[in-house]
């Protein structure tokens, strides 16, 4: 299919800036990554029942609470930006329709970023929140508990879905959206030079943010959890939603994981959109298909979780007699 025309419209106009991404320095690219979300967020945001701002076990979180009063979900949310850029507040209005349509409490995790924090903070970050909130449940909604994350947010989901399962730890489900799961980049997934859609994934850019992020250790890219795809184990890990798009360099290693998992006995549902971008949760405004397709993941997402909601209702009943 070609590009949806409202994303064309769009990527026209970022690759008509006068300086390329590549070109731009930290600063520079942060500054312009929150001008981009501020700029593509609806006006007025979605609402929820609350919002309020908190530190958990050193690191900053954002907790959404949705209007829906008894057990609900929990969902550790980690949100993209390359390791280098993004944050609570441009990925806002992510959480915001995570937390409505999934009808879950959400906490945002404001993991540290590279450079100036390098692997495996940002990992451990996401990992020391998501065991307080296990460990805290009935703080949150009480009932059971899942992450979920996009780009390299989806990286970091899929870490601490590992690491959960090494440690024995529960979790109802992973919702992985487009990520970057191999940071290696010695595998010539085509999708990389195939996909490539102008400056919102210039060619090289994820290599370069990659060794960014792994400058403290370079051998990291080559195992788990820097690298979720290059693990040696992927039984037993939590069902999964795994979303990308026909114009995504990522989308090969977003197959080939779904295919690991499914191959290893983990239940996957696998969703590919065609004519939309990497990065297409932060354009459902502008994008009526990509509105749709933010939809349909969050949909499926919400039925894997409230499913095993359920389920942990009736064990409990049946406990009880």
């Amino acid at each position: 299919m070609p590009l949806d025309p409202a994303i064309e419209i769009l990527v026209k106009q970022m690759e008509a800036v006068p300086k390329p991404a590549r070109e731009l320095t930290i600063a520079e690219k942060r500054a312009r990554n929150a001008l981009l979300a501020l700029a593509m967020s609806p006006n007025p945001p979605l609402r929820v029942s609350s919002i309020g701002d908190d530190n958990l076990a050193g690191v900053p979180v954002r907790v959404y609470r949705p209007k829906t009063t008894g057990k609900v979900p929990t969902v550790a949310y980690f949100h993209g930006g390359a390791f280098v850029y993004g944050d609570l507040d441009t990925h806002d209005e992510i959480a915001r329709r995570l937390c409505r349509d999934l009808n879950a409490v959400v906490v945002s995790v404001g993991y540290r970023l590279a450079p100036e924090y390098r692997y495996p903070t940002a990992h451990d970050d996401c990992l020391v929140v998501t065991r307080w909130i296990a460990d805290h449940i009935d703080e949150y909604g009480g009932a059971n508990l899942a992450v979920a994350g996009d780009s390299s947010g989806a990286n970091l989901a899929a870490g601490v879905a590992l690491g959960f399962r090494d440690e024995g730890r529960p979790l109802a489900g992973q919702l992985l959206a487009y990520p970057n799961l191999d940071l290696s980049h010695r595998i010539n997934y085509p999708s990389y030079s195939i996909y490539v859609t102008g400056d919102v994934m210039a060619p090289g850019e994820a290599a370069d943010f990659a060794e960014l992020y792994l400058s403290s250790d370079p051998t990291a890219c080559d195992r788990a959890p820097a690298s979720p795809l290059l693990a040696t184990d992927f039984t037993d890990l939590a069902p999964a939603v795994i979303a990308t798009a026909e114009f995504d360099p990522v989308q090969d290693e977003c197959l080939a994981y779904a295919h690991a998992l499914t191959t290893s006995g983990v239940p996957v549902t696998t969703l590919v959109y065609p004519g939309l971008i990497h990065g297409f949760l932060n354009l459902e405004a502008v994008s009526p298909a990509a509105a749709g397709a933010v939809g349909e993941v969050f949909g499926a997402f919400a039925e894997l979780i409230n499913k095993a909601v359920v389920q942990e209702d009736s064990r409990d009943r049946s406990a009880v007699a």
